[in-house]
């Protein structure tokens, strides 16, 4: 199942997104399994045909995009909460955080644990890294000492993080109820006309994301609602009730015009279309 699929109506294999988005309009499949809160959604690289879930229930997922959309294997291992997941670059390994204070380091396939123990930018050379201490570094990889530090007076707590797919921009999830943008190329400078406004987080780590061809900007919010921005004009294009509670993620397929995916903590993720 880690095989690319060749007949879902797109090409998996390209390097390239949709060269057009368009706003979903309705629910189209709604993927449940998990008992408690989802906390998170990560796509297969590159293909995306699979995608990851992590959630309160201590459990992993794995859960196919296309075709049936049934869960494929369910990874049990941790004792409390799991925060996050993240593919390799291969897809073949994935590493899970959770509140048990445990990094783990799973075999997709298999299943295994096979050790047990951030976010990269410019070429997978360096890593940003945000924090509850209201202040964003900058590391270069193998260098213990982070090269940028970058704080002001007006900086909030900024939980959650997002680079566009052509990795010329990241975007801040602000606790401010705000998502400011920055250009990782340019010596990591704030870009003081995009600031996305509209949405509620104050308290929530909701995740975040960018359209394929950089059109929209996308965030949950803790009403439960999926909101898309106009990344030109910064102005709200769409609100969407997606949850019956927090609306804690949301992640638009690389290689669909208008296919996003939202998890929330009421149990389920949902496939907008």
């Amino acid at each position: 199942y880690l095989h690319t699929p060749q007949d879902v109506g797109v090409t998996l294999r390209s390097e390239h997104g949709p060269q057009r988005c368009f706003i979903p309009k309705q629910c189209i499949h709604t993927y449940k399994g998990h008992t408690k809160a989802v906390q998170k959604i990560h796509y297969f690289p590159v293909s995306a045909h699979l995608f990851l879930t992590c959630s309160m229930d201590c459990k992993v997922k794995l859960w196919e995009f296309y075709n049936e959309r049934r869960c494929i294997r369910t990874y049990a291992g941790h004792s409390q909460a799991v925060r996050d997941v993240n593919f390799n670059n291969t897809g073949t390994e994935f590493l899970s955080a959770s509140y048990d204070k445990m990094i783990k380091l799973w075999d997709t396939e298999t299943g295994q644990v096979l050790l047990i123990l951030l976010h990269f930018v410019d070429r997978n050379r360096r890593i940003v890294s945000t924090s509850d201490d209201k202040n964003i570094r900058v590391w270069e990889w193998n260098i213990p000492v982070d090269f940028k530090y970058i704080a002001d007076p007006t900086m909030h707590s900024m939980p959650a993080v997002a680079q566009s797919r052509n990795g010329k921009y990241l975007a801040f999830q602000s606790m401010d109820n705000q998502i400011r943008t920055m250009e990782p190329l340019t010596n990591f400078r704030w870009k003081s006309k995009k600031i996305f406004k509209g949405h509620m987080v104050s308290g929530y780590a909701c995740g975040l994301d960018f359209s394929p061809d950089m059109s929209y900007l996308i965030s949950g919010d803790a009403d439960g609602c999926l909101i898309i921005w106009d990344c030109k004009t910064t102005r709200i294009f769409e609100r969407i009730k997606a949850h019956d509670d927090v609306c804690i993620d949301a992640k638009w397929h690389w290689h669909e015009k208008s296919r996003i995916l939202t998890a929330g903590w009421d149990n389920v993720v949902k496939l907008w279309d």
